[in-house]
């Protein structure tokens, strides 16, 4: 149906697969609707919406509606595309390239709106064919994409322009408190065919992301000359939740999202270090508690315990219920429930079962950080994951324990010897966390304002994906104190910004004749080889060496420069 006379008709397409993250699409569409019949020029636009979009449905709506305004609402996972449905309600990604022609076919649309996570490389791809085209940077929360609607609708209602509207957009999420004001980016199409972002070259605005304090991590704006100031996170520990650097890795965080529904969930994540794993753990906490706003969720690191916890398991696991108590906020039952002549392991489960539990509301989300810990202690080690595992198999039949739900971090291999139906690291979903990509690192240069294309490349070539070593070369050349052709050169060197990454590997190993001797082995071959097991999969967790089937080589260029020249076997 063509639109009414002099009238601007907006077209919302709203896609939410069922295999993809539940979104609250329907409010975000009322929300449009009742800011425009509030507006003062309500009369001159008409909203057209349609659901469950597939690929043939957004043609049809395109024909049918003849809109000036496309507002698409959904998913976006980069560089992949966008998802909208196939005829069975599961995710089908549409590229940047086929909505670009799309888009191309229809010279009447004046502006697109993809309130979706990671849309910008759709945004760049369509706006070659449309004036103004709104896109996603980050990840957006249900929460700031309503926001940015409302606002850019109660501007356009009003008679701004869509510059303008997408400030009044923009100011919308400023004004709850939400940290992704930096997210939505308005690219334009200038009469001589140009693309600019208008927003981004105001000289007072900083489009970064949340302030320092918010984001819950050093921070330091960063500029060059032609981009403008943004803040830099220190790159160290876990990502906190609300920074804009960090990078998912689908569809690992999709999966664990929807494992964490279920009763007695049990995610076990394993990576060498500095990986991310305690970023994605964090997020699967923030997630829990976001399906079930009256869930408890606790962060446990095996690493705040005295040595002397491990040295019996009663002690052991007195201390973990403790901790657990204390994070709930509630008090220390230990000397009157830590009492009879039943095991540790039974008062434990008693204190989960007659206390703990009950004390929640909801579930209670454990996540258990840095277990390597445990493994050096193999009596407490064999008994307390064979309690994990008790509570796991619990829960497939009793309601209180499908209230318990484990998120399991380690580093290093399981090497305690746990019979098969003992163990908590042969059941629930297994996560390995992997390199980033070639694409995954150019879109996090993107996050530090910069520009690497063919560049990212060479950057990889020295140091992989490598999630830490990449955060720390992009944090170097964001704040313009180095290039990248200075940072390749100094990077496997003491003057370079990994030395002390490097020094403290270096001394682990000098420390272990064993690892020493592996290492040393790999450097001398351009291939990969086998080593000892043991050698291997401690290098592994170490994040030194990848694997190829049953053979290792050093990870990064970056590792094989470095150890080579101190060990004077070359470059």
């Amino acid at each position: 149906m063509p639109k009414t006379e002099d009238k601007r008709t907006i077209l919302i397409l709203a896609a939410n697969p069922r295999d993809t993250d539940a979104l609250r699409l329907g409010e975000e569409v009322r929300e449009i609707q009742e800011c425009l019949k509030l507006a003062r020029q309500r009369n001159d636009f008409e909203v057209k919406s349609v659901h469950a979009v597939r690929i043939k449905d957004l043609r049809r709506a395109l024909l049918d509606h003849e809109p000036t305004i496309v507002h698409f609402s959904g998913h976006g996972e980069g560089a992949d595309g966008l998802l909208l449905e196939d005829a069975v309600g599961k995710a089908q990604y549409v590229s940047s390239a086929s909505l670009a022609g799309l888009f191309e076919l229809f010279p009447d649309v004046e502006c697109v709106l993809l309130n979706a996570c990671y849309s910008m490389a759709q945004a760049d791809a369509i706006v070659q064919h449309v004036g103004h085209v709104v896109g996603m940077r980050w990840a957006i929360g249900d929460g700031a994409a309503k926001q940015f609607s409302m606002g850019f609708y109660d501007g356009l209602g009003s008679g701004r322009d869509y510059a303008e509207a997408f400030k009044f957009g923009v100011n919308g999420i400023d004004l709850e408190g939400l940290p992704e004001a930096a997210t939505p980016v308005l690219r334009v199409q200038d009469p001589d065919g140009s693309v600019t972002t208008p927003h981004e070259e105001d000289a007072g605005r900083d489009m970064a992301s949340p302030c320092p304090a918010e984001a819950g991590a050093a921070a330091e704006p960063a500029a060059t000359e032609d981009s403008p100031a943004i803040y830099l996170e220190t790159p160290e520990g876990q990502v906190p939740l609300s920074s804009p650097f960090y990078v998912e890795r689908p569809p690992i965080e999709k999966d664990c999202f929807e494992e964490i529904r279920k009763p007695g969930a049990l995610i076990r994540v394993k990576a060498p270090r500095q990986m991310g794993k305690t970023s994605l753990m964090s997020r699967i906490l923030a997630e829990a508690q976001r399906q079930e706003p009256v869930c408890r969720a606790v962060s446990l690191s095996f690493q705040e315990a005295d040595g002397e916890v491990f040295a019996k398991l009663d002690l052991f696991l007195q201390w973990f219920c403790a901790s657990i108590a204390d994070a709930l906020g509630l008090e220390d039952e230990l000397e009157r429930r830590w009492k009879g002549v039943v095991g540790s392991k039974q008062k434990c489960s008693k204190y989960f079962q007659n206390y703990l539990l009950p004390a929640v509301e909801g579930s209670l989300v454990l996540g258990l950080d840095e277990v390597d810990q445990v493994f050096n202690y193999d009596a407490v080690a064999t008994d307390f994951f064979g309690l994990l595992r008790a509570w796991h198999e619990r829960a497939k039949n009793e309601p209180l324990w499908q209230r318990l739900k484990l998120v399991i971090v380690h580093s290093k291999e399981v090497y305690v010897p746990l019979e098969i139906n003992q163990s908590p690291f042969n059941v629930g979903l297994p996560v390995e966390l992997p390199e980033l990509t070639l694409a995954q690192v150019q879109d996090l240069a993107e996050r530090h304002g910069l520009a690497l294309e063919t560049e990212a490349k060479q950057l990889m070539g020295m140091i992989g994906g490598h999630p830490y070593l990449v955060r720390v070369a992009l944090y170097q050349l964001a704040r313009g104190r180095t290039t990248l052709a200075e940072l390749v050169t100094q990077a496997p060197t003491e003057a370079g910004p990994f030395s002390d990454h490097l020094r403290r590997h270096l001394l682990n190993l000098e420390e272990h004749d064993e690892l020493l001797g592996a290492m040393q082995q790999l450097l001398k071959s351009k291939v990969p080889v086998q080593i000892g097991s043991a050698e291997m999969f401690k290098l592994r967790s170490m994040g030194l060496v990848k694997l190829e089937g049953n053979a290792a080589e050093p990870l990064c260029d970056l590792y094989r420069q470095y150890f080579g020249c101190r060990w004077g076997m070359g470059a």
